[in-house]
């Protein structure tokens, strides 16, 4: 399952990995509501399979902050009320079924990979409220010794120096995402990617102006990318890509213009490596899954 601020989507895998069933249900926000919401999409998962809870291998659950996965623990998870929450051992006590934690974006990196077939180093950026990436290699995903791998949305890299939640300021969050969207285009109101092209298509210069801005810090993102782990292909994820194929020729035509301007980012063919997640993918939930089944260490 794939537990964020508003709902809760999960799936039923079989054996070889394929999707079988699939649920979302609101998230209630605190530890008890976190605990609670995932019981009920559980029991919702064994309705819709005909099997008893009893029946599932095991639960993964991909969860925004910072995840101890040895402890089964959710840390800092601002987003849904949670400051600690033993969410491993709270939902196995509850269902009796084996319990594994991933970072959200982690999990839909792991998905992501198995859904659309990629091998060797792939990237996932998630563009969504926040700013965030998740890493695998040859199936395998990249934590890090503290679990903060992939944490590019908060390294301080604008002039601008916009105060960002973490504390810093400049923080690349700020440019490329949607709570940068919302401070570039305030008439967007809370969602405004929901609004942006049709307002763009209506001749809202605004809002060009702010699909413009968030085009160039996507693909600021991709190329810090590249130049950081050289992944074969880049994953565009989060609610962002529901932007579609505007969001994803922006950022190529960007990485494109780059490339004109200097012969060694030319070499690095990146826009090519560029590919944008199906709209109607649940790839962190299906990497939560197969990550609690050991097949994605």
């Amino acid at each position: 399952m794939d537990i964020g601020g508003t709902k809760t989507e999960a799936v039923a895998l079989d054996r070889e990995g394929r999707v079988v069933a699939g649920a979302r249900i609101p998230t209630e926000a605190g530890a008890d509501g976190v605990v609670s919401t995932a019981e009920r999409v559980i029991a919702r998962l064994a309705e819709q399979t005909g099997r008893r809870t009893a029946e599932f291998a095991s639960v993964g659950v991909g969860i925004p902050g910072r995840i101890d996965r040895e402890r089964g623990e959710v840390h800092n998870a601002y987003n849904i009320g949670v400051e600690r929450l033993p969410l491993a051992r709270r939902l196995a006590e509850a269902t009796g079924l084996p319990v594994a934690l991933d970072n959200d974006v982690t999990a839909a990196a792991i998905g992501a990979a198995h859904l659309m077939g990629l091998d060797g180093v792939v990237a996932y950026l998630n563009l969504g409220t926040g700013l965030a990436a998740g890493l695998v290699i040859d199936g395998t995903p990249i934590r890090g010794a503290h679990g903060v791998t992939g944490e590019i949305g908060h390294l301080p890299v604008d002039p601008l120096e916009r105060p960002c939640p973490c504390g810093q300021r400049g923080c690349l969050e700020t440019v490329a995402s949607g709570s940068a969207l919302k401070r570039y285009w305030p008439a967007g109101g809370d969602h405004p990617g929901r609004l942006l092209l049709a307002a763009i298509d209506a001749g809202d210069a605004e809002a060009e102006h702010a699909f413009e801005q968030l085009v160039r810090g996507a693909a600021s993102c991709v190329r810090l990318l590249a130049l950081t782990l050289d992944p074969h292909t880049v994953i565009v994820g989060g609610g962002l890509r529901l932007l579609g194929p505007r969001l994803l020729d922006g950022i190529r035509t960007a990485l494109d213009s780059w490339a004109t301007q200097s012969p060694f980012i030319d070499m690095l063919e990146l826009s090519g490596r560029v590919q944008l997640l199906a709209a109607d993918s649940s790839a962190a939930a299906v990497g939560a899954a197969l990550a609690s089944e050991g097949r994605r260490r």
